[in-house]
């Protein structure tokens, strides 16, 4: 049986955010869930019974707000996850500045934020906290290179993270997805000609579910996991590490 714990999601209301949020939910711990539309905020959390609460997560105003609303409400935060993202898929030369700041923003800079507030509120406690990375970070994709950037700072502030907090029982992780099914990429889904070459892609012959990555955070948050810190897990249908299938002829 899980230990009943109190979490705090961020990008709470997007698809993979959301899941996560239901799971952990149904599994009977406490939330604060978190995101920029209030009505989204507000129906995630009056379905699930959990605290609403809106943030910027480019703001670290914003995000300290949250987490001392979740102390104030729940107690001992003992979890924190990062699920505001965005993506862009671009060739270098084709990417604007103004594309590539906002992609920071939202992706990197988030991450550091939500980082340096969290671990303030843990730093008596302990806790988990656990970003998204991509497996672009880790394997050459065209036209990728700005959200490869990104991702990839990611995995750099988790491991210095985790050595700068493991002293004060702060555990960092990250899981990095391959091709999962979500709102932001439904058009792809709809295009039978852009998802063949992105289903061969996976060497598991298959994108992913909310769900396969959804777990995966949902495993490292657990206390059980009390000596994992500073990993990065592929949950990319084998994407990043594993090479596609080919018919081999002897």
């Amino acid at each position: 049986m899980a230990i009943k714990q109190n979490y705090v999601v961020f990008g709470a209301t997007s698809t993979l955010g959301s899941y996560l949020c239901r799971k952990l939910a149904d599994d009977g711990h406490a939330l604060v869930v978190s995101g920029r539309d209030n009505d989204k905020v507000r129906t995630l959390a009056d379905s699930i019974g959990a605290i609403p609460t809106l943030c910027d997560v480019t703001k670290s105003e914003d995000i300290s707000k949250v987490l001392d609303e979740g102390v104030k409400q729940l107690g001992d935060i003992h979890g924190v996850v990062n699920c505001a993202g965005s993506i862009l898929i671009k060739p270098a030369h084709l990417t604007s500045e103004a594309e590539w700041n906002s992609l920071i923003d939202t992706n990197l800079r988030s991450s550091f934020l939500v980082v340096k507030n969290s671990v303030k509120t843990m730093m008596r406690t302990g806790g988990s906290i656990v970003l998204i990375s991509s497996a672009v970070a880790q394997y050459g994709m065209p036209n990728h290179e700005a959200i490869a950037a990104a991702k990839a700072g990611v995995e750099g502030l988790v491991l210095s993270a985790a050595a700068s907090y493991a002293n004060r029982g702060i555990r960092v992780n990250c899981v990095a997805p391959g091709f999962f099914e979500s709102n932001s990429n439904s058009s792809i889904f709809s295009n039978e000609k852009l998802m063949k070459p992105i289903i061969n892609m996976h060497p598991l012959g298959r994108v992913g579910k909310p769900e396969n990555v959804g777990s995966a955070i949902e495993w490292l948050l657990d206390v059980k996991q009390d000596w994992v810190t500073g990993q990065v897990i592929a949950v990319d249908g084998g994407l990043s590490k594993v090479q596609p299938r080919v018919k081999i002829v002897i």
